[in-house]
């Protein structure tokens, strides 16, 4: 499967590595860093040379307890980058944004993928995505970054985010945006405890099994930190076992801060997956 984001193709017939690029000042693990435009660029560029497939901008933080950005500021930090990248780089490009003015600004400007944590369900989210027609990711979450880790609560976390997918993809459908031009996202971390997100890992087959392409983020995640008691910068050997547990189950992409280490592992992964028996 081949996915045409805006005229830069990203071939999903082998899992691709979705390099994270946050233009933010408080984002988790690198906020910060990227917030200049020549940074940014920069890390675009290193991380296309370590085998990117994609590049993930966004330009407001999702984690637990951010603070909400306008939606001029968040215009302003991801449109400068998002045509510098554009003009520079063949790969695609996806705005990690839930506002619809933010979508339809960064399509503009040259990304090709929508990236959005409440799944299009933003007022006037859906409208702006048939819009720009590009390909969309839909992910779960319960709650917003504001309150998602107070207590979340599932009777079958994996049932219950599989129905919520499913029933985005029909809306969006409905809406005209055709399937094939949908991914998944279970949306690790977001509005989960560690045991969910284990959960949804072990069974992340359920997901595969829709036939859509299925992301994975789990990047220096905190449920790593949590299992494990190890810092933000000691989450990379986790990260890039859960990486690899993901695409043996069929993950098509996997978003990640380290993106060389990460391909390196889910190309040996996809090398044993592929192989024949006879070989």
């Amino acid at each position: 499967m081949i996915l045409d984001c805006a005229g830069k193709p990203l071939d999903l017939t082998h899992p691709q590595v979705m390099g994270i690029l946050n233009v933010t000042p408080d984002s988790f693990s690198d906020g910060g860093k990227f917030v200049v435009q020549d940074s940014a660029l920069a890390q675009a560029k290193q991380m296309v040379e370590e085998g990117a497939g994609i590049i993930d901008v966004g330009g407001e933080s999702t984690r637990p307890g951010a603070a909400i950005v306008s939606i001029e500021d968040e215009i302003s930090r991801v449109v400068p980058v998002i045509e510098a990248i554009h003009s520079e780089i063949d790969i695609p490009i996806s705005i990690d944004t839930s506002k619809p003015e933010v979508m339809i600004a960064a399509v503009n400007a040259g990304a090709g993928l929508i990236n959005d944590v409440r799944a299009l369900k933003v007022e006037g989210a859906v409208q702006a995505a048939v819009e720009c027609d590009v390909p969309v990711c839909l992910m779960h979450a319960q709650g917003t970054p504001q309150n998602m880790q107070d207590a979340p609560r599932y009777d079958d976390v994996v049932i219950e985010v599989l129905d919520f997918l499913l029933e985005r993809v029909a809306v969006c459908e409905q809406a005209g945006i055709a399937r094939n031009r949908l991914i998944l996202d279970p949306g690790f971390g977001f509005g989960k405890q560690a045991a969910h997100n284990l959960r949804l890992m072990k069974h992340l087959s359920k997901f595969i099994d829709t036939s859509l392409p299925v992301l994975v983020g789990v990047s220096r995640k905190s449920m790593i930190g949590k299992l494990l008691k190890v810092s933000v910068e000691e989450r990379l050997a986790a990260s890039l076992s859960l990486a690899a547990i993901s695409v043996w189950q069929g993950a098509k992409i996997v978003r990640s801060h380290d993106v060389r280490e990460t391909v390196h592992a889910i190309m040996m992964c996809d090398y044993v997956t592929k192989v024949q028996d006879d070989d």
